[in-house]
């Protein structure tokens, strides 16, 4: 009898008339269309598909221009970007990239980490062409402070594991042990400045630990001193990121968020432990901002057309011939960052599926396919196979290091093109080998693509969609 009687209940409840919403919801929340582009949401994210150097810094730079507010999630220094505005050359590893305009507001959210000694020295490099720029830089007062014993301990462990033949490649930034730190609950957050005491024993307690674990020497009063100092500079700047995206949101500004590294060294999805300290994918983004993933109307994937990556760790693709040879000069790949020279090799759409398959990308910002030019044969890998012989389902990429080190990569041949396309500015004008290689990625990536670079310029950019 009870159940009848809630069944029927049940059934009066779903009635049409029950399913309208009330008048002020619909009106608080209507239905976006997103932009392929980017161009027209009111937040857009963009984020790395590959191992990262993808190139994304040009597509944030892009989509700036119109944006109220430019946001960083997660990273810290080990991030670089490096930009081409009007003749000059910007490399930029803490900064989100807003700031080359004056009208953006920037936010550095929670989910990165901070060392103030290279967000200052950045902010110097723009103080000429723009004195002002630090008041529109905003830093959560909930995001970790990296000090310079973080990087020093990061040297130490990555010695330790060089001795044992394990070693990752690291930066040697810091961000592991400052990432680590937070994970522990021993961090010390930006907030922590504004209580001086409070921050001082937070921070000599954490060197201690450092110090007993490690043989070091280091000066922590004149890395105090040093924060005092950069704390009369910034104090104005810190905020509760949470109320900041908040404020923005409910007044329908447009946010850009600005993901650093790349899906393939996420914490947990990438090739671990050959991997960042942080989340990297579009679920990060909510974490490392505090806000809802309803709110994200567009993500876009930033794919390079070929693919790198710097320091160890597997890469089924990579060429040690005269192509890859041509990719690393041609591509000038070496790191914002440390200077390395990259790894090259063939694009991986097994790897692509697979971040797809994380991120949702809407759209794919296909970047350097300039590059290619020149080489008579290109080829995609399609699949991979075991020693088995069984293909691997799409979607599906090896957790376990040693599964990825059997795989046997499956490629697809297509024709090169040898025509200069540097200058070109729309689809039509490219190559007809050109325009297949774009048309293949984005068959085979199920993913249309919105922006195609073919130099290193902002305006070196062909808009595919709206």
């Amino acid at each position: 009898v009870l159940f009848s009687a809630i069944m029927t209940s049940l059934e009066k409840d779903s009635s049409p008339q029950s399913l309208t919403e009330p008048e002020e919801v619909r009106r608080d929340a209507p239905r976006r269309r997103v932009s392929l582009s980017g161009m027209a949401n009111h937040v857009v994210a963009v984020l790395g598909a590959q191992w990262g150097d993808e190139g994304k810094g040009k597509l944030v730079d892009i989509l700036a221009r119109d944006a109220h507010v430019c946001a960083r999630f997660n990273g810290g220094s080990n991030a670089g970007h490096t930009l081409h505005v009007e003749g000059k050359k910007y490399a930029l590893h803490l900064l989100p990239c807003g700031l080359l305009y004056s009208g953006v507001k920037n936010l550095i959210g929670n989910g990165v980490v901070v060392h103030l000694k290279t967000l200052l020295e950045e902010l110097e490099q723009l103080k000429d062409s723009d004195p002002q720029a630090i008041t529109r830089l905003f830093i959560s007062n909930r995001a970790q402070l990296l000090f310079d014993f973080h990087q020093t301990v990061d040297g130490l462990y990555e010695a330790e594991k060089t001795k044992d033949g394990n070693q990752i490649g690291t930066t040697k930034k810091g961000i592991g042990p400052c990432y680590s730190n937070k994970a522990a609950r021993s961090g010390v957050r930006v907030g922590d400045l504004l209580y001086w005491d409070t921050f001082v024993e937070r921070y000599t307690r954490l060197l201690n630990e450092y110090k007993k674990r490690f043989s070091f020497e280091h000066d922590a009063e004149e890395e105090l001193a040093r924060h005092k100092k950069y704390l009369e500079t910034i104090k104005g700047q810190i905020t509760d990121s949470v109320y900041f995206m908040k404020e923005s949101l409910d007044r329908g500004e447009k946010v850009l968020v600005e993901g650093a590294n790349a899906t393939m060294l996420d914490i947990d999805f990438g090739t671990y432990p050959f991997v960042t300290s942080s989340s990297t994918v579009a679920g990060g983004i909510c974490i490392g901002l505090g806000i809802p993933p309803t709110q994200i109307d567009c993500c876009i994937g930033v794919v390079k057309a070929y693919t790198t990556r710097v320091g160890s760790g597997p890469f089924p693709t990579e060429l040690h011939d005269e192509i890859g040879k041509h990719l690393q000069e041609v591509g000038s790949e070496f790191g914002t960052t440390t200077g390395r020279r990259r790894r090259c090799g063939w694009l991986d759409m097994v790897m692509l599926r697979y971040s797809q398959c994380m991120n949702g990308f809407h759209s794919v910002n296909l970047t350097k396919l300039d590059v290619l030019t020149g080489i008579d044969q290109l080829k995609i890998a399609v699949a991979y196979k075991l020693p088995d012989g069984t293909v691997l389902p799409e979607g599906y990429f090896p957790a376990v290091l040693e599964e990825l080190a059997s795989v046997e990569v499956v490629y697809e041949t297509m024709s090169g093109w040898t025509e200069d396309i540097s200058q070109m500015t729309t689809f039509d004008q490219l190559p007809k080998a050109a325009q297949d290689y774009v048309v293949r990625i984005e068959t085979l990536m199920k993913v249309p693509i919105s922006w195609v670079g073919v130099g290193p310029d902002r305006l070196n950019t062909i808009r595919l969609r709206p």
